[in-house]
């Protein structure tokens, strides 16, 4: 699953930055679509077993169930 995964956290980042910009800009149209995007992202990632927060490598040798 290594580039599915990727491709989740890669979303999730950018959901991420797009919250920041908006607040930063005082945005609050912005905000509440970036933040509906990094909820819809982290909820994708729950699902499928992938965690957004880890970067890329193998989850294996860290105890944790392969990707």
């Amino acid at each position: 699953m290594g580039g599915f995964a990727e491709s989740v956290r890669e979303r999730v980042r950018a959901a991420r930055a797009a919250v920041e910009a908006a607040r930063a800009a005082d945005d609050a149209y912005a905000l509440a679509v970036a933040e509906d995007e990094l909820d819809d992202a982290l909820r994708i990632a729950r699902a499928v077993g992938v965690d957004p927060d880890r970067g890329s490598g193998d989850d294996a040798s860290r105890g944790g169930a392969p990707e």
